[in-house]
């Protein structure tokens, strides 16, 4: 068996869109198996197959389609002519050595024109193998299912489904910048953009050298987690300790929290605009933190025309826990670090914010000259997935 047959399910509703849905998750699996010993990747009817080296081993290939968003699933399969004879003769040479106590036989013809009904293929090949190796035919609960898909001149054969990570094709829905702290949300938020198909740009706010540079160590390691699901990510370092510096020194301590948000959304906005993102995302949950309140949500975002979106807004921290550990960003997300969120905090932050007390404090402040400068001097990092070893 040295095909993977990749199925879709979202993309499959795109109507006269869905070539160009297809054409982007193919070039993704290539990019993503680049390094692997893999001869074709080719779209088929319904389905995409993945032609495999002699040298490739299953399971690294499994793991690389497993990250590949647009898959809904994929299966390593063999393929034959579209001729009923011989597929049963590699289906039943292929089940040698497997031990099952019930089967059942699962077909679908892609091609209506092939002269056996699905029904009538399942019978024939059920009777077949359960001949061959006396299993039993269970169709509600099976040890094994063996599937078969009739096309038009091929056929494949598979065992059993991997699932894939689902989504649309990274890039597809346009690009985003997500603030990206060294915590648990903002990462999950940033999957869950890539996952709807945007293509992610991470911006993170840092307080080096007020505080030590383990955030923006901590930050690298997710991206370079989030990578293996985009292939590439790019990340902007933006220095904020002098500028929540400038805040302590002009305004009262309850609503510097919300100033320093409205600050970082301001940033962000001229990171996102010269990296061409058409929205910011945030990891904010309602009532989550004192400056996630409705009243200071409000008054944070209305500093930036672009739009804010918030995908875990309705979340709680259990489920976003659960999220970050199916990720693999949990562990990485809950060293101990010293954040921007953490230097020059009040005690008793404002919960209730007011849109014209916040921008008579902020008169005071140089405003734009403050994020024009803090825009300008980020830092970016690329971080690239696979990493693809140079060869002498």
């Amino acid at each position: 068996m040295t095909s993977v047959v990749v199925h879709y399910q979202e993309i499959a509703l795109k109507g006269r869109n869905r070539p160009w849905f297809i054409a982007r998750l193919v070039r993704h699996i290539r990019r993503a198996t680049r390094d692997l010993d893999v001869e074709a990747v080719r779209a088929l009817m319904g389905r995409i197959e993945v032609v495999l080296g002699p040298r490739q081993s299953w399971e690294e290939v499994r793991e690389r389609l497993a990250h590949v968003f647009g898959i809904a699933n994929f299966s390593k399969a063999g393929r034959t002519a579209a001729d009923f004879d011989r597929v049963a003769a590699a289906v039943l040479q292929d089940l040698q050595g497997h031990e099952a106590q019930s089967f059942r036989i699962t077909a679908r013809r892609a091609d209506k024109r092939f002269p056996l009904t699905s029904p009538e293929i399942e019978r024939r090949l059920g009777a077949l193998v359960q001949r061959e190796f006396g299993w039993r035919v269970d169709l509600e609960q099976p040890e094994l299912v063996v599937q078969v898909e009739m096309l038009t001149d091929e056929a494949f054969y598979f065992f059993g489904k991997e699932r894939g990570a689902g989504g649309l094709p990274s890039g597809v829905s346009g690009r985003v910048a997500c603030l990206l702290s060294g915590g648990i949300d903002s990462p999950v938020a940033a999957w869950r953009m890539m996952r709807r198909g945007c293509h992610v740009v991470l911006v993170h706010f840092h307080s080096v050298p007020f505080l030590s540079r383990t955030s923006q160590d901590k930050v690298r390691e997710i991206a370079a987690l989030l990578a293996r699901y985009q292939l590439h990510v790019r990340l902007y370092q933006v220095a904020f300790g002098a500028i929540q510096r400038q805040i302590v020194l002009a305004t009262p301590p309850p609503p510097r929290v919300v100033l320093y948000r409205r600050m970082m959304l301001r940033i962000a906005d001229a990171v996102a605009r010269r990296a061409g993102a058409r929205a910011l995302v945030t990891g904010e949950v309602v009532g989550q933190v004192a400056s996630q309140t409705l009243e200071n949500l409000s008054v944070i975002g209305a500093v930036t025309n672009l739009p804010v979106l918030r995908p875990l807004i309705g979340m709680d921290k259990d489920e976003i826990t659960l999220e970050a550990q199916r990720l693999g960003t949990y562990p990485v997300s809950i060293i101990p670090d010293e954040d921007c969120c953490q230097l020059f905090t009040p005690r008793h932050p404002a919960t209730k914010a007011r849109a014209a007390d916040v921008e008579r404090l902020e008169a005071d402040l140089p405003v734009a000259a403050m994020v024009e400068q803090a825009a300008a001097e980020a830092e970016l990092e690329d971080f690239r997935y696979p990493v693809v070893q140079s060869r002498v």
